[in-house]
């Protein structure tokens, strides 16, 4: 383990419920020997029962809340005097975003532009040293920079800004806040931007274990369109690596793109999850649960590929993903067949009426 400043020290992390951000708070306890405070406002994405392993433990506070409750933030500081804000609390599904952008923006964009006011007036406030020491780090996503053409270069952090969604337009928004705060009053900030996250605990809503959750139930694998999307798919555990080696030792300012190096077509990664499916589940009746794959109307706007350069984080930093794609989506995989209580509870009632919302009315289309 790298020697870090920050290792006894208090954090702020919020969204530290949801899919990232409670992987982090796990692997942080685990590791690390401070105390983070865990401010999430538990909305259909946030799940306490993914922090279950902390129940009681005495260095892990946790607070629902909201990132736009300036008070609170503000006494949250004041109180826990914490070393560094990780800010994971965002809204982030693409297809809900085009059913209602106004949670989007006033999540990603208001309560990022509060978070950082919070943030200034406390770091302000710290001794020289301090304020020295202070770090805060903010957790975007590679759809900022909209979509590439086939052969084109992977996105680099100099890539411009061309978000293409209403999710992905907050997003950008509040990175440019981050930046904004950084230029203008010296807030020492940061900003990761990541490609597709999987792993545990992640809510199924999003493609991987929306195909784990439907094959089991013996529904329909919606795949938007022909399928033929290009994602760059990063295991969450090495994006939880990559943001602590950040808060140790990035450089105040910049910007660092975090990839897994896994660019793979939808189906593809569909038709993969179905395989292994068949062998670690296998189907009483026989057969493949391939043959659920059920090709949909595509989404609106639709980014075609996704890819990220990493070097700079590689050169800089030191990080490289440990996980293989194969070995990746075998942990997973084998994470949610372990874990079917946790997949019952977050596919409540909320969540059906969403996925009914959003799949039911897509017409079929042919593969």
């Amino acid at each position: 383990m790298h020697a870090s400043p920050l290792n006894d020290q208090v954090l702020l992390v919020t969204g530290g419920a949801g899919f990232i951000g409670a992987n982090f708070v796990l692997e942080w306890i685990a590791e690390r020997k401070g105390t983070i405070v865990n401010l999430d406002k538990l909305t259909y994405a946030g799940n306490r029962a993914s922090l279950a392993a902390l129940d009681n433990h005495p260095r892990h506070i946790f607070v629902e809340g909201d990132i736009a409750n300036t008070a609170l933030t503000s006494e949250l500081l004041r109180t826990y005097q914490p070393a560094a804000i990780v800010n994971f609390a965002a809204e982030t599904h693409v297809d809900r975003s085009l059913h209602g952008p106004e949670d989007f923006m006033q999540t990603n964009v208001i309560g990022t532009s509060r978070l950082l006011e919070a943030a200034r007036a406390y770091s302000n406030g710290l001794p020289v040293a301090g304020q020295k020491a202070f770090r805060f780090l903010h957790i975007s996503t590679d759809e900022v920079y909209g979509s590439l053409e086939p052969g084109a270069p992977a996105f680099t952090e100099n890539s411009p800004y061309l978000p293409n969604s209403p999710y992905a337009a907050s997003k950008a928004a509040s990175d440019h806040l981050v930046r904004a705060w950084h230029q203008t009053y010296g807030l020492p900030a940061l900003t990761i931007n990541s490609s597709n996250n999987y792993g545990p605990c992640q809510l199924p809503e999003k493609l991987i274990p929306l195909i784990i959750n439907n094959a089991l139930a013996g529904k329909g694998l919606p795949v938007y369109g022909d399928g033929l999307q290009i994602r760059d798919w990063l295991y969450v555990g090495d994006h939880c690596a990559a943001i602590r080696r950040v808060l140790d030792a990035g450089r105040i300012g910049e910007t660092y793109n975090v990839g897994g190096g896994n660019e793979t077509r939808n189906i593809d990664l569909v038709i993969m999850l179905c395989n292994m499916l068949d062998q670690m589940r296998p189907l009483p009746k026989g057969g493949t649960y391939s043959a659920q794959i059920a090709h949909v109307a595509d989404r609106p706007g639709h980014d075609r590929r996704y890819a990220i350069d990493s070097s700079k984080i590689e050169s800089e930093l030191g990080w490289k993903p440990k996980e293989s794609f194969t070995s990746g989506i075998r942990k997973t995989v084998e994470w949610y067949l372990d874990n079917l209580d946790w997949m019952q509870d977050a596919t409540g009632e909320t969540y059906r009426q969403w996925i009914e919302t959003n799949y039911a009315l897509r017409p079929k289309v042919p593969a």
